[in-house]
């Protein structure tokens, strides 16, 4: 069985700003990735329904409205609260005060320096985003992050910027907080935990490291750390900090998990996009599904139907490109190039396929929408779980920094 620690040690953390309903980019962008992930990880998924109101406050209640219908195609997808934590971002407000307590010691121009904060401000023209929430919500995120002291954080390379913040402040937090007064006896007292052979290998790859600069030597002091259970996470997080000459490890530095991102396009060829208007959602129905694909838009050469087209140049074949296999891809080709099929014969198996894919999210989500009271005590529960967690590294931090007041 599988000890406390050493789940901390496989935890991820990650979450998505409430926008309503979840289409088909969403799904293949993240939520298969989540349902997998499950099985692999101790996950928290939260609803990051602040993260939402940097851009969207002027408009909370929209925020509002969507958590349930995000977090119902959640579950629709897969995601089993009985093997990840969901919850709401707002309710666990660990959340806030850790992010007040990290921007006392985050410098500024590590935020204007994020590649996102001015990419966002160009592309959100119309929004008055020059707010200290807008600003500040890299931070947020590292606050979410290191929370849950979560190891890796699935994300897409846009996003690996601001992991690199997470873990910059972290290090900035582990050298000013992670010095106990009697770090090195509690240390060494650690090391006679790890049995005669481990603990000398421990002594050996420390001087190597820190007499030799040998990486190698770190690395292996790192995996013998994660892979021994008879630690307590506190003299794990001092045997990491003495292997490496620092204090203890309050907060461990998260690693990026580089998602793919989604190669699922829109209805018009573009991304699919809520603001384009070209999605397909997860609760679509057979008709639904029929009718936005039957009116796609197919390669402008075929005015007629006995004109020759390319599957290249038609937005459709990309759909065919995720959804067909290669039989049906080469049969669409020749006859798109020979003009021996029509375009809603090349749609068809798109729409099947899609069909199939949709129908059992689409009758989970009708046991949820019948049961709204279920989804209300799955996120209780969640909330609960997380703020538990939350609450205990709270209390480390607050100990850390000297603001525990007897």
């Amino acid at each position: 069985m599988t000890s406390a620690s050493e789940q901390t040690l496989k935890r991820i953390v990650s979450g998505m700003r409430p926008t309503g309903k979840m289409h088909l980019g969403h799904y293949h962008g993240v939520l298969k990735n989540w349902v997998r992930l499950q099985h692999e990880y101790e996950c928290f998924i939260f609803v990051a329904d602040w993260h939402a109101l940097t851009t969207e406050y002027e408009t909370p209640a929209v925020v509002a409205a969507s958590v349930n219908d995000m977090v119902i195609d959640w579950l629709a997808a897969g995601l089993n609260p009985k093997q990840a934590c969901i919850f709401v971002q707002s309710q666990v407000p660990e959340h806030a005060e850790l992010h007040l307590l990290l921007s006392m010691l985050t410098p500024l121009s590590w935020l204007e320096r994020v590649p996102t904060y001015k990419d966002q401000q160009e592309k959100l023209k119309s929004k008055d985003l020059s707010t200290y929430g807008f600003l500040g919500y890299p931070l947020l995120q590292s606050a979410d992050i290191l929370a849950y002291k979560a190891h890796q954080v699935p994300v897409g390379e846009d996003q690996v910027a601001h992991v690199e913040l997470t873990r910059e402040v972290a290090r900035r937090f582990n050298h000013l907080y992670g010095k106990e007064p009697d770090f090195k006896e509690k240390a060494e007292a650690a090391i006679t935990r790890l049995g005669k052979k481990n603990a000398k290998q421990y002594k050996e790859m420390r001087r190597q490291y820190q007499e030799e600069g040998n990486a190698e030597a770190l690395q292996a002091g790192r995996a013998m750390l994660a892979a021994n259970q008879n630690l307590t996470l506190a003299d794990r997080e001092r045997l990491y900090g003495y292997l490496e000459g620092s204090g203890k490890i309050i907060f461990p530095e998260p690693q990026a998990l580089l998602t793919e991102a989604s190669k699922m396009p829109g209805l018009d060829g573009q991304k699919m996009s809520k603001s384009y208007g070209n999605t397909l959602t997860l609760r679509d129905s057979v008709a639904d599904v029929d009718k936005k694909i039957r009116t796609m838009p197919t390669d402008p050469a075929r005015v007629r139907r006995t004109d020759p087209g390319n599957p290249e140049k038609c937005p459709v074949w990309e759909f065919h490109k995720i959804y067909s296999d290669s039989s049906t891809r080469d049969s669409i080709i020749q006859g798109c190039h020979q003009a021996s099929i029509g375009c809603l014969d090349c749609k068809q198996p798109v729409i099947d396929a899609i069909v199939r894919e949709l129908q059992p999210m689409r009758e989970r989500a009708q046991e949820y929408e019948s049961n709204p009271g279920l989804v209300r005590s799955i996120l209780q529960e969640g909330n609960e779980a997380a703020r538990a967690v939350a609450r205990d590294t709270l209390q480390e931090v607050r100990q850390a920094m000297g603001l525990e007041y007897r």
